[in-house]
């Protein structure tokens, strides 16, 4: 596992979780104690459900989303030598994965560092978080809006993604993302996004671009944000 401090997806999703379960949770005592039997089953089923959610979202991101990437990257298999970017890439869980399969390559990880998307979220953590992982020698961190990446095109050989692009607002603006990735990718780059939402958008831009080996997958329950319904889905293409 990583050595890495690599903080809380979301954080305020997981507060809202564990404070629902709990809310739950002492609402069924005091419908159990006024003997109202039929209310206590319903909130007791209320308390599982939101436990189940919190300690799922948990799981995920303390655990679960560093297996899955581990999965992902090694279907990659990387040379080496690639100039890889993370877009998006926070504290750098999936930029260090990256650059821990590098050689004489590069991995370069972009982002605006905002905490309410992950807790911390910080240059200076993603830096110290790169030398803990025993990689900053292969790692370029820079800070930068992913509509408008500031690298010529087809500048890298792969473009990862993780949990990034869902949290620009506006389809316009998303596809804009999409298209800047595939702009800084060299031909026969490969593009790899893993999101929660729009990500059929993703793949709708990514055919319009011309891209080639469009695939778009749900990943499995380690990947789950608190239940099925909020599954990451991977979306895979070349150029």
């Amino acid at each position: 596992m990583p050595h890495g401090e690599y903080g809380y997806d979301a954080p305020y999703a997981l507060v809202i979780f564990a404070c629902l379960s709990a809310a739950a949770a002492v609402a069924a005592g005091f419908a159990g104690r006024a003997g109202d039997a039929r209310l206590t089953l319903q909130l007791s089923g209320y308390t599982a459900f939101f436990l189940g959610n919190t300690l799922s979202f948990l799981y995920t991101t303390r655990r679960g989303k560093f297996i899955e990437w581990d999965r992902i990257l090694d279907t990659l298999a990387l040379r080496g030598d690639e100039r890889v970017l993370d877009m998006g890439c926070g504290r750098g869980a999936v930029l260090a994965a990256v650059a821990k399969r590098l050689t004489t390559g590069r991995a370069v990880g972009i982002d605006i560092w905002r905490a309410v998307d992950q807790s911390g979220n910080a240059k200076a953590v993603t830096e110290r978080n790169v030398a803990l992982e025993g990689v900053a020698d292969r790692v370029e961190i820079e800070t930068g809006d992913m509509r408008d990446l500031p690298f010529p095109d087809a500048s890298f050989d792969v473009v990862v993604s993780s949990l990034a692009i869902h949290n620009i607002r506006g389809t316009s603006d998303r596809q804009k993302a999409i298209s800047e990735a595939y702009r800084v990718l060299k031909p026969g780059g490969r593009i790899v996004v893993a999101d929660i939402k729009t990500t059929s958008l993703y793949e709708s831009t990514l055919r319009s671009l011309g891209a080639s080996r469009v695939e778009r997958r749900r990943l499995g329950w380690q990947f789950w944000w608190g239940n099925p319904i909020a599954a990451t889905t991977l979306v895979t293409a070349s150029k």
